[in-house]
């Protein structure tokens, strides 16, 4: 049985319970997602003893908001829109990742999991040889290729089969005032160097561990359309699971990307038996990974 079978067989107030959105299970995430940030980066700032011990994790905390801003893309953290929009452009201001470009990009990926010329995610390719991996997983491709797509975007010289023409001039607007925004901080320079060690530097601590993390996410699953093989779900701990907004359950995000993320472990215990790529944890994923390319 493959994604589509499994899913038309869920009986329909099954999927409308599912799907059912919620601010207050949103926001009491976000509360204490964004309350750890704010308490590390006070820390931080403060210079307490051992403060320096602090930047991994502080990074760590920021660069999963990219599991909120991926949730985000779907409006499926909150109930209202208006929050799901505000906490999209909050995380793609803080990770250098523009949200309106990144809507429709992952949305392509959602349409075309895994098939090669289709899915956007398949055009940077996926580390071949420990070398590849190392590169890939430091980050720096990753900066490179956002810094280049900021500026691109805010020159108007970014196109894509994905991206609607009627969106280019708005995601122009979302560059601009993202440079913009980005200016001032670099401002803040003159008299204080606290942005530097509550939110550069840890992103860039923080950014191995996000690699890390998504190529788990569909490398080395087959290429074919059923969500259940070319889409993995990790078995982690709760921190993990906290810090990734429910994301480890991916097979279910992809089979079913209407339920929000609070509702995954439930839809979780539904589909267990049927899925068909996992990994127990994210050490055993990457030592697999590896050993598949010595």
């Amino acid at each position: 049985m493959d994604h589509k079978a499994w899913l038309a067989r869920l009986p329909s107030e099954v999927k409308a319970d599912l799907t059912t959105r919620s601010d207050a299970a949103g926001l009491r995430h976000l509360a204490l997602h964004l309350g750890l940030i704010i308490a590390g980066g006070t820390l931080i700032a403060t210079g307490v003893p051992g403060w320096w011990l602090l930047l991994p994790v502080q990074g760590v905390l920021i660069i999963f908001l990219f599991t909120l801003e991926h949730e985000a893309t779907h409006q499926t953290p909150f109930a209202r829109v208006w929050l799901n929009e505000a906490a999209g452009y909050l995380s793609g201001f803080l990770l250098f990742l523009p949200f309106l470009w990144f809507r429709y990009f992952h949305l392509a990926h959602h349409r075309w999991t895994n098939i090669e010329g289709k899915d956007p995610e398949l055009e940077g390719a996926k580390p071949e040889s420990w070398a590849g991996w190392v590169w890939h997983v430091s980050g720096i491709p990753y900066w490179r290729s956002e810094a280049r797509l900021i500026a691109g975007l805010a020159l108007g010289r970014v196109r894509a089969p994905y991206l609607p023409e009627g969106a280019l001039p708005r995601m122009r607007r979302e560059a601009w005032g993202m440079l913009a925004l980005y200016g001032l901080g670099a401002l803040s320079f003159l008299w204080t160097d606290a942005l530097l060690w509550v939110w550069l530097v840890p992103v860039l601590l923080g950014q191995p561990f996000l690699r890390l993390y998504l190529l788990a996410e569909h490398g080395d699953c087959p290429r074919v359309a059923d969500m259940f093989l070319n889409t993995r779900t990790t078995f982690t701990n709760r921190i993990v699971r906290f810090l990734a907004w429910n994301m480890p359950y991916h097979v279910e995000h992809h089979v079913a990307p209407t339920v929000p993320f609070h509702r995954l472990p439930d839809l979780h215990a539904r589909m267990r038996a049927h899925l068909a790529v996992t990994a127990d944890g994210y050490a055993a994923f990457t030592r697999d990974y590896l050993a598949r390319r010595m």
